[in-house]
């Protein structure tokens, strides 16, 4: 096989992956007129439907118009050699292959971030200003995005120093230590995310006691599950939009609620959410998933370790030779396909995970409580409640506000 033609076989993935993509857009278009299931048809009233259609409308046209720059974008990355141009500029910097791949995944970040910035900042303040969620200060924006480049540069380049590091001492075995290593950092982000990055965009705070305090630890009694730490973190600085999550692993795990949460939801409906949370950590949910994560990663990581001195990926690019970061480019555009698969099957797992999450949730609560509370936040964040089955399939990891009703209604 020619260099030339592995080229075509780039480019010609990059259309078809994007083109399915629009395809499911469309599709999922078509259905945002629907009326409404009779189950979830109390979500929304005449004037508040007719926003969030309006609100679908503007964030569908908005993502194809974003999605066209950027093909557009990489198929003139391809076609002018880029990729090469950059390689060559960071090889004028230094001599050091290993500092040459730091330099060059640490410009095309850089450059990235740059030029989505316009879209985030449009996204934010137009889109979703006009719908009346947009809490964010410019200020606050902007310093945002230049928290998140620079937190990426840093956990980025360590990764990727140990990444290079192992490659070069051993060759293509290299897959085997950098599983290793991704696996640790994993782990560590689980377990410290809320305790190490969280803090530096959002303020957390205990939970005050009250009639919601004393709801979770009744439950958590219920549930035998150990809460020591509930937060309460004011998400409304920045949206208007309600969430909770779980943090961390065995001892240093942590209850997160908005402060939206506590303002949108009533103490019945929170501590509903909660249950729902507890039965991702009782049916080990979240071990699952990480381990998930692992295995695909290592699988990827495998593959890579396969065409990591081809010259031919390298020359596909404009590049006469092999090169670390080179042929890391050139693999994740050659391997899009695969990685839409991993994305399917992550999606999958995880609607089931949900399923299982809500059946337990109904076991230790009154499951009115979390249909309501479900209700709520959809109505809030002007949810697609009719989304087209193929597109809920290829993106959503959550089952429809429906299927989730009907599933507990049925259980």
């Amino acid at each position: 096989m020619q260099a030339q033609t592995i080229f075509y076989w780039l480019t010609g993935i990059i259309i078809v992956i994007f083109l399915i993509e629009k395809y499911l857009d469309w599709l999922n278009a078509r259905h945002f007129n629907d009326s409404l299931p009779e189950v979830v048809a109390d979500v929304y009233d005449a004037a508040s439907y007719q926003k969030s259609q309006k609100y679908k409308t503007a964030n569908y046209k908005f993502e194809q118009f974003t999605g066209f720059i950027s093909l557009m974008a990489i198929l003139a990355i391809l076609w002018f050699k880029g990729f090469a141009c950059l390689d060559q500029l960071v090889s004028r910097w230094t001599s050091s292959s290993f500092l040459q791949s730091l330099y060059f995944f640490g410009v095309l970040m850089v450059l990235s971030s740059i030029l989505s910035l316009p879209f985030a900042y449009y996204r934010t303040f137009v889109i979703e200003e006009k719908f009346g969620f947009n809490q964010s200060t410019r200020k606050l924006f902007f310093t945002d995005q230049i928290k998140s480049l620079l937190i990426s540069l840093v956990l980025g380049g360590v990764l990727l120093s140990a990444f290079i590091w192992f490659y070069q001492k051993t060759g293509t075995s290299f897959w085997i230590y950098a599983w290793g290593v991704f696996a640790l950092f994993s782990i560590f982000i689980n377990m410290f995310y809320t305790d190490l990055i969280v803090p530096l965009f959002n303020k957390l705070t205990p939970l005050p006691d009250g009639e919601l305090k004393d709801k979770l630890k009744d439950l958590a009694q219920k549930t035998n599950y150990h809460l020591s730490k509930i937060y309460v973190i004011d998400g409304s600085k920045r949206s208007s939009k309600a969430n909770a999550y779980f943090s961390g692993i065995g001892p240093n795990k942590k209850v997160v609620l908005y402060d939206t949460l506590i303002k949108d939801l009533t103490p019945a409906e929170i501590t509903a959410v909660l249950a729902h949370e507890i039965g991702h950590y009782k049916r080990k949910h979240i071990i699952y998933q990480l381990i998930l994560s692992l295995l695909t990663t290592g699988l990827m990581l495998y593959l890579l370790s396969l065409v990591i001195h081809s010259d031919l990926l390298a020359q596909a690019l404009g590049v006469p030779a092999a090169k670390f970061h080179i042929n890391i480019i050139a693999f994740a555009l050659l391997f899009t396909p695969l990685s839409f698969m991993i994305g399917l099957l992550t999606n999958h797992v995880s609607r089931r995970f949900e399923y299982q999450a809500d059946a337990f949730a109904k076991k230790y609560h009154n499951y009115e409580d979390l249909i309501s509370g479900l209700k709520k936040l959809s109505r809030n964040s002007l949810s697609n409640l009719t989304p087209h089955p193929w597109y809920v399939w290829a993106h959503y990891s959550h089952p429809t506000l429906l299927q989730r009703i009907k599933a507990l209604q049925d259980r």
